[in-house]
């Protein structure tokens, strides 16, 4: 296991991406705390499911993009298992729409959920990790954070402010030992995703060079692996799990 001994956060997991990380932590030995907004049943279960694999989990009910409730519940977490050593900000949204008709609303709202709700997390473990001089921090993109995409004005900016981000706290962590790296998905078959009209999938699938959606599990594979000691020399870098959508 490793990540045996290691306490972790996951913004974003009682689904999707954020769950399949969870589980991923957790199978490696790592404690995971997990935040989600709305979903308490599938939050219980992901509970559930790391407990079985001899894991504590603790689940914080909590708004990404609050300050507050980002500093809450990383003091939750300490007073829990005396420290973190892992965060992974995943929460996100979107509200498409091309910019002509996008609304201040829509705007606000995905920029302030996907691009603060990083910096609150990000902000909130940053002197903890720099404190103790270890650290992991794994922040999920999207591809269209690095290319773009018509009618997600809003999303694709929010994405790219994050590996701003987080080549930003590469420079201002590193020499704390402390890692800071971006993993940038394409589509991925999520609950999200179910919802989309089929010929929207075939279209992703279409753009990929392995003919397939990925799972949750796929990108949660590689964000672990940033999380070990195996990455240890990796900073500051945005892997595409995306079967090769992006070219």
């Amino acid at each position: 296991m490793e990540l045996l001994g290691k306490n972790a956060i996951v913004t974003g997991g009682s689904l999707g991406i954020g769950k399949a990380i969870c589980i991923g932590l957790a199978k490696e030995g790592a404690n995971v705390a997990l935040n989600y907004r709305k979903h308490d049943t599938e939050a219980k279960a992901v509970m559930a499911e790391i407990e079985r694999l001899g894991r504590e989990g603790l689940a914080v009910k909590a708004d990404v993009a609050s300050f507050r409730d980002a500093e809450n519940m990383v003091q939750a977490v300490v007073r829990q298992w005396g420290t973190v050593h892992i965060l992974v900000c995943n929460a996100g949204m979107n509200w498409d729409g091309v910019i002509w008709k996008m609304t201040e609303e829509q705007w606000d709202t995905v920029i302030t959920t996907n691009l603060k709700g990083y910096f609150n997390y990000n902000r909130a473990v940053a002197g903890i990790l720099k404190d103790q001089k270890y650290g992991k921090i794994v922040n999920i993109s999207s591809i269209n954070g690095l290319r773009g995409k018509f009618g997600q004005v809003n999303y694709a900016a929010s994405k790219g402010g994050e590996i701003a981000m987080t080549k930003t706290l590469a420079k201002e962590l590193g020499k704390f030992n402390v890692n800071v790296n971006c993993v940038a998905p394409g589509m991925v078959m999520t609950e999200m995703a179910e919802k989309i009209p089929v010929e929207f999938l075939d279209r992703a699938v279409d753009e990929t060079q392995l003919g397939r959606i990925a799972t949750p599990e796929d990108i949660a594979n590689v964000v672990v692996f940033l999380c070990t000691d195996k990455a240890r020399h990796v900073t500051g870098e945005v892997i595409k799990v995306d079967g090769g959508q992006y070219i």
